[in-house]
């Protein structure tokens, strides 16, 4: 989700809009996101012994995480006006979101494979794979297995802007879209290519762009509604959250009735979450509305740093039971203020990486 300024859409509340035009309400959105993303990541595959809240309450935050990410990407892309992008200016699309994407999705993934091999010589390292071939294939292929797997939003994300234009351009393209997402949805599509996640998530991207289109009219509707819908989501969410429904890892993200779960949690989150940061100060300056503004870099490095992070607590004490929360909390730490401060005083310095992770 690149730090776009956007238009100001017309709305009784005032569309939260700072000085540049920006969009606050979608930084801070951004930036909620984001929090969650990292809280997410702290556990990859090997959990911390005699801790029995975490997981259950990441399952929980999973249903409709990567929803209001992927709702946020297609607002923007919709109201930036790319999603209308016409065939003779496809191709020039095509090769700009290559160049935002594709390429970050590409060295950062690199990168992230290249420092496990490494690092895993010296310090415990989640999800390594056996050799630099191996992590190469399950980087863009065997997808389930990828040692980068925080990367795959944005080449997930390349396909959902390149594709849309062309399907917006058919007669009744509203419609179009938003048949393709529905089926995309119910397919069960193999973890090749990330072809699971584009199909599972294409619905949520779509309902950005639609509640884009429809401008004031969302904006109103989710300035009164947002209270019950995240009372709503609340009460979707609480039964995973506390362990008392449980869902069946082994047959996959693409069974069912995970998919029902995430599709309705999904959904609620999007007038629930959006709403609630509308009901901040409009200037911005928060700290959601930083996170926001830097969302694309913190996504692509927080695995790196709470990764090295771990690595090095963990060599001096456990994070097992009650050395968890503080764990979690440097963890949570490391994840947001590592890439911020990456950008300040490293990238900013190498422009091609600068411009790259804006």
């Amino acid at each position: 989700m690149s730090s776009l300024s956007l238009p100001a859409v017309p709305g009784t509340r005032a569309v939260q809009a700072g000085a540049a035009g920006r969009r606050t309400d979608l930084d801070r959105a951004k930036g909620f996101a984001i929090l969650l993303v990292v809280f997410g990541h702290l556990v990859a595959r090997h959990g911390p012994v005699g801790v029995g809240w975490y997981e259950p309450l990441r399952i929980a935050v999973y249903l409709f995480h990567m929803p209001l990410f992927m709702y946020l990407s297609g607002y923007v892309t919709f109201l930036s006006g790319t999603a209308r992008t016409g065939l003779r200016a496809w191709p020039r699309l095509v090769r700009r979101r290559a160049m935002r994407l594709l390429v970050p999705f590409v060295l950062f993934g690199v990168a992230i494979l290249l420092g496990k091999l490494l690092l895993a010589r010296f310090l415990p390292v989640d999800n390594v794979p056996p050799d630099l071939w191996h992590g190469l294939r399950a980087l863009v292929w065997d997808t389930d297995h990828s040692p980068a797997t925080s990367v795959w939003y944005i080449g997930v994300l390349f396909v959902y802007c390149v594709a849309t234009p062309p399907l917006l351009g058919l007669r009744e393209g509203g419609i179009v879209i938003a048949t393709v997402a529905v089926l995309l949805y119910l397919l069960p599509l193999p973890p090749v290519l990330y072809l699971d996640r584009i199909g599972t998530y294409y619905v949520f991207f779509v309902a950005g762009g639609l509640a884009a289109d429809a401008g004031r009219r969302w904006l109103d509707t989710i300035d009164a509604m947002w209270p019950a819908a995240l009372g709503a989501l609340t009460l979707a969410v609480l039964p995973v959250a506390f362990g008392w429904l449980h869902f069946d890892w082994d047959a996959g993200s693409q069974a069912f009735p995970y998919k029902w779960a995430l599709l309705s949690a999904g959904l609620l989150s999007l007038p629930a979450l959006h709403g609630l940061v509308r009901q901040g100060p409009s200037t911005g300056a928060g700290t959601l509305g930083v996170l926001g503004r830097h969302v694309f870099v913190i996504y692509l490095l927080n695995t790196v740093f709470i990764g090295l992070a771990k690595a090095l607590l963990l060599r001096a004490v456990s994070w097992d039971g009650s050395h968890f929360l503080p764990f979690a909390t440097v963890l949570m730490a490391a994840g947001t203020l590592g890439p911020l401060m990456t950008k300040r005083w490293v990238l900013r310095c190498l422009p091609m990486l600068d411009r790259a992770t804006d």
